[in-house]
């Protein structure tokens, strides 16, 4: 197995829902390659369309081999979906903690986190499609990914806050929550329905989403700031 599988698959994997066991770590690995090949075959099928067959064809394992590792179909789901919102979060906390480190400007911590939300988006767009087709009669499947929306926006809010000034607290927060709902929704309009001006894959996404996020902070920020001045 890969280097990067080692270090960002196996550790985060060991106690996802729906796998079954096991101590071995080749076997942890081969559970690692079996949610990212699935992954990558839900970008051009459905979920009720993925083959189980073929996905353990590509790894070269046995049938065997993968209900030894996930109780369902839908076990390997849950599995995927929560391995996916992990990785989001400590990519989210890792570009975070570098702006903290370097003292990035408020600009640039609006385009780090949105090129991260963006590159996690894009890059398991077949997984949040699944989740959004099943999203009405499996709504567990949609929990995880609003859950991680929150999760990520309560990362971020903190870095955002600092960057933003002193006052006007309550109304900085609901200003970052909708810059985030701006950019979740953009996202994921743009993965079901691929609109022809700026697609997911293009630079020029993360670029207008991050200055349209930080257009918004930075206007709070300066009625705050006013706001101040004008009480002295």
């Amino acid at each position: 197995m890969s280097e990067a599988i080692e270090i960002t698959g196996w550790p985060l994997v060991q106690d996802l829902p729906g796998i079954r066991p096991t101590r071995q770590r080749r076997s942890q690995e081969t559970t690692v390659a079996l949610l990212e090949t699935g992954a990558a075959m839900l970008r051009d099928c459905s979920f009720d369309a993925l083959s189980i067959d073929e996905l353990c064809g590509r790894l070269g394992v046995t049938i065997g081999a993968f209900y030894g590792r996930f109780e369902s179909k839908d076990a390997f789901f849950a599995a995927l979906m929560s391995l996916v919102t992990r990785r989001c979060l400590v990519a989210i906390d890792a570009a975070l903690t570098d702006d903290d480190r370097t003292e990035a400007s408020l600009a640039a911590v609006c385009h780090d986190v949105v090129a991260v939300v963006t590159a996690a988006i894009r890059d398991n767009a077949g997984v949040l499609r699944a989740a959004m087709q099943y999203k009405a009669v499996q709504p567990g499947r949609w929990l995880t990914v609003s859950e991680t929306g929150s999760a990520i926006v309560a990362l971020a809010m903190p870095r955002l806050l600092a960057r933003m000034g002193r006052g006007r607290r309550a109304a900085k927060e609901r200003t970052i929550a909708f810059a985030f709902q701006m950019v979740f929704g953009t996202l994921i309009n743009a993965i079901q329905n691929k609109p022809r001006t700026v697609g997911i894959e293009a630079e020029e996404m993360i670029d207008r989403l991050a200055l349209a996020m930080f257009l918004q902070l930075d206007h709070e920020a300066r009625q705050a700031a006013g706001g101040r001045k004008a009480g002295r």
